[in-house]
């Protein structure tokens, strides 16, 4: 069983920056993608930027245009989220997920963590 804890949410200032972490524990297959999904109140949840294990292969959400930054230590099964020109459009739960696969898409993943709120707001 793989858990995932998310860390580093807050409130941040339009225009600020804020990164976030996700740290997977228990045993994990060679291969997986992960990254976050964020819910806002009213609204579907959608997929925010993924990373490959090995490959780092990244995906984004057009959405981000350049804003936000993936990246991992494989050795770590840590994912980190850099979020840049942060936006109040950007205020939602930030859940970190995983998948065993290259698929992105929420109904997709293999597990997830319990979410950290990202408030932008002055």
């Amino acid at each position: 069983q793989v858990q995932l804890v998310e860390s580093g949410g807050g409130l941040v200032q339009p225009g600020g920056s804020l990164r976030i972490s996700c740290a997977a524990s228990g045993s994990t297959l060679d291969y997986y993608r992960i990254g976050w999904f964020r819910q806002a109140p009213g609204k579907e949840r959608e997929g925010v930027a993924s990373i490959s294990s090995h490959y780092g292969r990244k995906l984004y959400g057009d959405f981000v245009k350049g804003r936000f930054s993936i990246s991992a230590d494989d050795a770590k099964k840590t994912a980190y989220l850099q979020m840049n020109s942060l936006e109040p459009e950007d205020t939602a739960v930030y859940y970190c997920a995983m998948s065993y696969g290259d698929s992105w898409y929420a109904g997709d993943m293999d597990y997830w963590g319990k979410g950290t709120p990202v408030t932008v707001s002055s």
